[in-house]
């Protein structure tokens, strides 16, 4: 009798599944499936000589996604019009189906949530008696806390602190004049619980994680994922893209001061693009063919730990390689004494931050009054965020010890 087995079938999200069917006539066809409820994938295999289909090992024959993906099924999900379900099912049509517990918070995992010294965050971390070493986890230009990824960094042994710096509430409410000092206190919370600190962000999260750690020697870590090594302009208020991007200030200030920047450049063809509402490659916003101000470069060299770039070859959101290349070039320029690294995916896009094994298929996600579109194929997007994680995960344990 065929059997459909997958273990394991409860764990963090970031954990590779196997999916087996076992028991198959050789040679016989099989649908997997799998789905949320609001998103699904499906593939056709082929059962081997042995009547078995093992997805580790086999590619599909037609499907979602194409070629050996332990996770295939995963990251190719589409929406569709139904509901959410509690949980992730995987079936083989016509054997069985699994319902899976996909934790988005590990178990053995502490959440507390933080209020205080004009702190908004939530900290995660091995619910045990021992001292941590230490991550502050910043989102990106959509604000808010990012709560998964620090709760599986938690998974792996940190002590993950999930800092708002704006857009909830008692924080600033736009990306303006955000002060460094805001997110020094959160490091000086945390070291305060923890061994050594670290600080991960992505996009405009990244670029500030990198600002941060060359700020204040207690970061001994900072990893940066389609990041930038120059300082941008800020994200100003109003309902509309080019209201947003016409708000001319300093994203970051220091001691009460603006920190420079590099202007955004607003060309006809993000206007045209904008009117006629056709999805926008916000990267048009920036210019780069006159050079970058020195002014604007992020003194990384500065950083008294090591530093991890990652970086997508078709990031449509903004030139994520070459501002991280300014990063990569003062690391190398200064001869900085700690690790440091620049991992660079081709033919991903920009949505490579953060816990794998979730969807990639969305080419284009909502925006002010806009759809942006993000770049890069859903298959290289989700290999580039996998090993990206993967690259964290070691390159943290590495710096700070775990």
């Amino acid at each position: 009798m065929a059997k459909l087995l997958v273990n394991p079938q409860n764990a963090p999200v970031d954990t590779t599944l196997d999916i087996v069917v076992s028991g198959l006539p050789p040679d016989q066809h099989v649908t997997l499936r799998a789905t949320t409820g609001d998103r699904a994938a499906a593939a056709v295999f082929q059962a081997d000589d042995r009547g078995t289909v093992d997805v580790t090992r086999h590619a599909p024959l037609r499907g979602s996604y194409a070629g050996v993906d332990p996770m295939g099924l995963f990251w190719s999900m589409m929406p569709t019009p139904d509901k959410p379900l509690p949980c992730t099912i995987v079936e083989a049509v016509g054997v069985g189906r699994v319902e899976l517990d996909r934790r988005t918070v590990p178990v053995g995992v502490r959440r507390t949530e933080v209020a205080e010294n004009g702190l908004v965050g939530v900290l995660f971390e091995p619910d045990d008696d021992e001292t941590h070493p230490g991550v502050v986890v910043l989102s990106g230009s959509e604000g808010g806390l990012h709560e998964l990824d620090a709760a599986l960094l938690a998974g792996h042994g940190f002590a993950a602190f999930a800092l708002a710096y704006f857009g909830v509430p008692g924080t600033p409410d736009h990306l303006v004049e955000i002060p460094l000092e805001s997110v020094g206190r959160g490091i000086d919370f945390l070291k305060a619980r923890a061994g050594e600190v670290g600080v991960i962000g992505g996009s405009r999260g990244g670029e500030l994680a990198l600002l941060v750690g060359a700020t204040f020697p207690q970061v001994r870590a900072v990893v940066s994922v389609v990041g930038s090594g120059v300082v941008t302009q800020c994200i100003g208020p109003g309902s509309r893209l080019l209201t947003k991007l016409d708000h001319e200030a300093a994203s970051w200030t220091f001691k009460g001061r603006p920190l420079p920047y590099l202007p955004y450049s607003i060309p006809d063809e993000l206007r045209r693009r904008v009117v006629d509402g056709e999805p926008v490659p916000l990267r048009l916003a920036f210019d780069l063919t006159d050079g970058i101000p020195e002014d604007t470069e992020i003194p990384v060299e500065r950083i008294a730990g090591g530093v991890l770039l990652l970086s997508s070859g078709q990031d449509e959101s903004w030139p994520c390689l070459e501002l991280s290349e300014v990063a990569a070039r003062r690391l190398a320029e200064h001869g900085h004494p700690h690790r440091h690294e620049h991992v660079v995916y081709p033919e991903a896009g920009h949505l490579i931050a953060g816990p794998p094994h979730r969807p990639t298929t969305d080419a284009v996600i909502p925006g002010p009054g806009v759809r942006f579109s993000v770049g890069g194929t859903p298959a290289a997007t989700a290999a580039a965020r996998a090993d990206a994680w993967r690259r964290t995960v070691e390159f943290l344990s590495d710096q700070l010890g775990t």
